[in-house]
């Protein structure tokens, strides 16, 4: 982090200072700006990239940076008013209109402003990322005889084998693709799976992100409940019959965002459900490598116990990593695989052959098991951290369930609360949370908050962003 603002002080510096040389002329050299700010020279690299990507400086290696000339006025604005009519009118004869609406996905992905504590972040905080690690792999990586060639189209074999082995049961390698991250795999899978108009059942609540891949799809997402043993089969099938859907999509394992694991009972009686409908299951197992220190043996992925190709897995390498460290694995058996296949080549050709060779290094490396054993203490730290705070200062909060797994809590708000009003209540007094609307894809049972304790940067933070939370709900709730 300290890097990274130094580089920004000293482009804003530098940016200040340019007035001073005429067009074309010569900037003063690394080593003086070194010796001027006290700055390391990659600083002054990165500093001077920045200012020469904003076009307001020109590097020429071996001879130094110079302010750039003077751009040309930029010319005015058209007149875009005729795409309100062409974007309205493109889904007018459309069963189900296809909206593109991102905001579920964003409220995770945006950075807070500075001093905003993150109970609302998606993935782990910097000092949890194996950021070392991930240098050294992508730095062997680069090295590879054929490493900047083009990859099988499905992925390098040694991944696909890889993946398999993660999985279990009878998966192959040749039933394995690799994609480039599990929104990008799902969003292949509902395409694959269920034309545009027709219904797609999934859980309540769910991933506000599949939700917004199904309707950008033109699919009509259809609600099942789910309770704290995952999803209750009895409406899986109610919903089957009433609809005739495609496809059901579910995350068995630490939903997303419940927390709730697919009870041992409940599994093959979803499989044989979905079998009978003629249907799929596409199993989002997002997060198998976040597992708590006290959540005893995982259940395998749905996909481990499927003979007869019911199911359509996706798994991720992201959560556990790093946001851009974008590698993950469909696999599914029989004919689907090659649709699965021709929709990720006709969208995306193959996931970049030096972010795989990659992804190879790390996971062979020695450090990814004390990688994955350190965030497991970690997560579970945080995690014993959010519950006792929330009891402790917000009792009013119901937790249903303390997950074994995953990075987020669930916790249900007092009847009649105004869900929006305390969320901005809540970003106002220094701590942004996320809200539970979005999760649903029908009407809400009752107003939540998903509380994430895995983007901040220790157990302190959660016990201030608790606090805050405290003054946010004493304004709302009065």
């Amino acid at each position: 982090m300290h890097e990274r603002s130094s580089v920004g002080e000293l482009a804003e510096q530098l940016r200040r200072e340019l007035d001073r040389y005429s067009p074309g002329g010569k900037l003063p050299s690394s080593r003086v700006l070194v010796e001027r700010f006290r700055v390391s020279p990659v600083t002054v690299s990165r500093a001077l990239a920045q200012l020469a990507a904003e076009g307001l400086v020109v590097t020429r290696p071996g001879a130094g940076a110079f302010r750039a000339r003077a751009r040309t006025a930029p010319a005015p604005a058209g007149d875009t008013s005729w795409q309100e009519v062409a974007l309205s009118a493109e889904g007018a004869a459309d069963l189900v209109p296809r909206s593109v609406d991102a905001s579920g996905v964003l409220v995770s992905l945006a950075a807070p402003p500075p001093g905003v504590i993150e109970f609302n972040g998606g993935y782990l905080h910097p000092s949890l990322q194996p950021e070392r690690a991930m240098a050294a792999a992508l730095s062997r990586a680069g090295r590879r005889p054929g490493a900047w060639g083009r990859p099988p189209m499905e992925g390098l074999p040694e991944l696909r084998e890889w993946f398999a082995r993660g999985i279990g049961g009878a998966v192959t390698a040749a039933e394995v693709l690799i994609t480039s991250g599990g929104q990008s795999a799902l969003t292949t899978a509902l395409r694959a799976l269920a034309p545009p108009g027709a219904p797609v059942l999934v859980e309540s609540p769910t991933y506000p992100g599949m939700l917004a891949i199904a309707r950008a799809a033109g699919l009509r997402p259809v609600p099942v409940p789910v309770d704290a043993d995952g999803v209750r089969p009895a409406l899986l099938a109610d919903a089957f019959r009433a609809t005739g859907a495609p496809a059901f999509v579910c995350q068995p394992l630490f939903q997303n965002p419940t927390g709730a694991v697919l009870a041992a009972g409940r599994r093959a009686e979803v499989l044989r459900i979905a079998r009978e409908a003629g249907a799929f299951v596409v199993e989002d197992d997002f997060v198998r490598r976040l597992v708590h220190e006290d959540s005893g043996p995982l259940p395998r992925p749905l996909a481990a116990d499927d003979p007869d190709g019911v199911v359509v897995h996706v798994s991720s390498l992201t959560k556990a990593t790093s946001p851009s460290f974008r590698v993950s694995a469909l696999a599914a058996r029989g004919p689907v695989l090659e649709r699965l296949r021709a929709i990720q080549v006709v969208d995306t050709f193959f996931v970049p052959r030096p972010l795989q060779e990659a992804a190879l290094e790390l996971v062979g490396s020695p450090a990814w098991p004390r990688h994955l054993r350190a965030v497991s203490a970690a997560l579970t730290a945080r995690r014993d951290a959010m519950t006792s705070a929330l009891a402790l200062h917000l009792p009013e909060l119901t937790l249903a369930h303390v997950p074994s797994g995953g990075y987020h809590l669930w916790p249900r708000l007092p009847d009649g609360t105004d869900e929006p009003a305390l969320v901005a209540a809540a970003l106002r007094t220094g701590v942004a949370v996320t809200p539970g609307r979005p999760y649903f894809s029908a009407e809400p049972p009752a107003a939540h908050l998903r509380l994430s304790f895995a983007a901040v940067a220790g157990t302190g933070e959660i016990a201030e962003g608790v606090r805050r939370l405290r003054a946010a709900c004493d304004e709302v709730l009065g």
